[in-house]
């Protein structure tokens, strides 16, 4: 019986962790050097600087896809600098929420102009249409794991 062989250089889930890896490494340099920012820090920052509303640091777990232990370590690190506070959640007053403080939207405005460049720059080597096609190729991929797409649909599945 002839044994079946895994090319992982062309297995896609194996393609895909390793290049969100490595664009995630990429746009760290511009957090982590100019402000001390690790990974889980921008993602907690990040959901809560796209967000209108404060959230808890569970929902931030749940949108990030980043293990619940992780997120409260830099829920911690970031209260401790400031750049983000509790709040009593307006859904549940047992509960604390988290959001930004004006330090930390201050923090959170000056680091988007500098990801979108570098995001740009990673994106170079595609011509602008093949930059739609990757956004039509993941948004289909997305969708056929029923992830949210805009900010509306993450609203009502609340996933963000």
């Amino acid at each position: 019986m002839a044994r079946t062989q895994l090319d992982l250089f062309r297995f896609v889930p194996f393609r895909l962790n390793r290049l969100a890896a490595e664009v995630s490494a990429a746009l760290s340099v511009e957090y982590r050097e100019r402000y001390g920012l690790d990974i889980p820090e921008w993602r907690v920052l990040a959901t809560l600087g796209f967000r209108e509303r404060a959230c808890t640091a569970q929902y931030i777990s749940h949108c990030t896809r980043t293990h619940k232990s992780t997120i409260s370590r830099a829920v911690t690190a970031l209260m401790q600098r400031k750049i983000i506070e509790r709040v009593a959640n307006e859904d549940d007053r047992r509960e604390f929420a988290l959001q930004l403080t004006p330090k930390g939207r201050q923090l959170y405005e000056e680091l988007i102009p500098r990801l979108l460049r570098k995001e740009q720059e990673i994106l170079s080597c595609l011509s602008a249409g093949e930059r739609k096609e990757l956004a039509a190729a993941l948004g289909k991929i997305e969708q056929s794991l029923g992830l949210a797409q805009t900010i509306g649909e993450a609203a009502k599945a609340g996933g963000y």
